[in-house]
């Protein structure tokens, strides 16, 4: 499929899920998964200007490494030579999709693709976890820590900021911590994202009091919610 150019790039918005061994690559080895697979998939990526060009495309909510997800966004822009009318616009997503689809490693799986004007944003705003327990952890004690997390003012924990040698320093999450429900199988945690931070999936564990051997599958982000601007 040949797509003629204007003098504009056009904005991506590039939805996805995540699983298997891909859980465990950091954000900028994402970053580097999706760069390459445009490469082989013949895109012309817009880069930066300057001595040191980096690819313009982003994904706005980094994922902690070992996390799966239902629903990660990418940010990419793309050059003139894939540029169509805006009548076109459903033919150059179905033509991204299956070109970039053919490129992506297991476990990575393209959900949706749409065009966004230029200049766009996106802030998350709060995101979902799934945490599916094992059976012999799901119990009255789990339940009792949900409840008194919930019903506390305050949650302090000792968070990692800064260079590796700075100290510890005490955070309050509660405010980041939207809501704690359980079921037969799972614990699903809503937390809050603002410009002040968010609530860490290892935090959350401690709080819970569990560890990943007490968990019967990977952690899994189910849902975010974002702030378009």
């Amino acid at each position: 499929m040949h797509i003629t150019g204007l003098n504009e790039t056009v904005l991506l918005i590039i939805k996805f899920s995540l699983g298997g061994t891909l859980r465990f690559l950091s954000h900028a080895e994402m970053l580097r998964v999706f760069q390459r697979a445009c490469v082989r998939a013949g895109f012309n990526i817009q880069y930066s200007q300057g001595f040191n060009p980096r690819p313009k495309m982003s994904l706005p909510l980094p994922r902690p490494v070992g996390v799966e997800s239902d629903e990660e966004l990418l940010c990419l822009r793309i050059c003139k030579e894939l540029r169509v009318r805006q009548s076109d616009a459903d033919k150059l997503c179905h033509f991204v999709r299956d070109k970039l689809s053919a490129q992506l490693p297991e476990g990575c799986v393209l959900s949706s693709i749409s065009i966004a004007q230029t200049g766009t944003s996106f802030q998350p705003c709060s995101a979902t976890y799934v945490l599916a327990v094992r059976p012999e952890y799901l119990n009255e004690d789990l339940t009792a820590r949900i409840e008194l997390l919930l019903a506390s003012e305050s949650l302090s924990v000792r968070r990692q900021t800064g260079k590796k040698n700075a100290k510890p320093k005490n955070v309050d999450v509660r405010d980041f911590l939207k809501s704690i429900k359980a079921d037969d199988r799972s614990i699903i945690v809503e937390c809050n994202i603002s410009p002040a931070g968010s609530i860490r999936i290892d935090e959350i564990l401690g709080l819970l009091e569990l560890d990943t051997g007490k968990l019967a599958l990977p952690i899994r982000r189910i849902n975010v919610q974002w702030k378009v601007d």
